[in-house]
């Protein structure tokens, strides 16, 4: 039985949200060079998803752009009914889509509190609930979550951003008990600091001060995390998993 449905799996269908920069980006590049068919999901950074697409066209690979607003649960309906349009099926979700803000608690808004639960985790339930339907009729799936260092640990000045992220773990844990029987793994992975335009507000001197705490004494790249989330499509045993990259910088 498991060998049948690996046959019907081959060439993966792969909804990558928040796929046309950074973490994203990386994902998109490392899978789409894997044969996987991908649907690169932007919102905002039209150019780079297009030019991201120019890319791995010219190379003969196959990838698709989707316009959607991810914090938008309709919006979410139209990217999985163009997906399943075009493909199907789905066959791996990963919920990478997020914002980052660095401020004093006591500043918060209330407009900016919601806001990011908005974007970094009822996105995550909206994209997960709405993929669930084709994986559960198909008795396979799986789903990666991108979370944060600073789910497990907590970040100063970072409280609703890593309030989001630990939401985020818990749900992965949770989720990964009640779809075990449908045969749906799903973890997600922790990074620290990886070089992308997330990080662009610290100066040269504070990244010198953060690699000086992490024991490999480096920040990660992009390319390391997709590696990752490759090994997760492809291992058929993990699920349930926070896996943590990010040099030690917390172990």
């Amino acid at each position: 039985m498991e060998e049948n449905k690996e046959k019907n799996i081959v060439n993966k269908v792969i909804i990558v949200t928040g796929g046309s920069r950074g973490i994203g980006a990386a994902i998109v590049k490392k899978l789409a060079k894997n044969n996987y068919k991908i649907v690169l999901n932007y919102h905002q950074s039209e150019k780079e998803a297009y030019k991201i697409k120019q890319e791995l066209e010219s190379q003969g690979k196959k990838i698709e752009i989707f316009k959607a607003d991810v914090s938008k649960r309709n919006q979410v309906q139209e990217l999985i009914k163009f997906t399943l349009e075009k493909y199907k099926t789905i066959d791996v979700l990963i919920n990478n889509a997020g914002i980052a803000q660095t401020q004093l608690f006591t500043n918060i808004t209330n407009e900016e509190w919601n806001n990011m639960i908005q974007v970094n985790l009822n996105s995550v339930f909206y994209c997960t609930q709405e993929a669930l339907n084709t994986m559960i009729q198909n008795q396979i799936g799986c789903i990666i979550n991108i979370s944060s260092i600073w789910g497990s640990t907590g970040a100063s000045c970072e409280v609703a951003y890593s309030t989001t992220k630990a939401a985020i773990n818990g749900m992965t844990k949770a989720l990964a008990k009640e779809l075990a029987l449908s045969n749906i793994r799903v973890n997600a992975i922790a990074p620290g600091m990886i070089d992308t335009d997330m990080n662009k507000e610290y100066t040269k001197e504070e990244i010198e001060q953060i690699k000086q705490e992490i024991p490999l004494q480096r920040i990660g790249k992009p390319e390391e995390i997709a590696k990752c989330v490759q090994w997760l499509i492809e291992d058929k045993y993990t699920t349930g998993q926070i896996i943590g990259i990010n040099g030690g910088w917390y172990i």
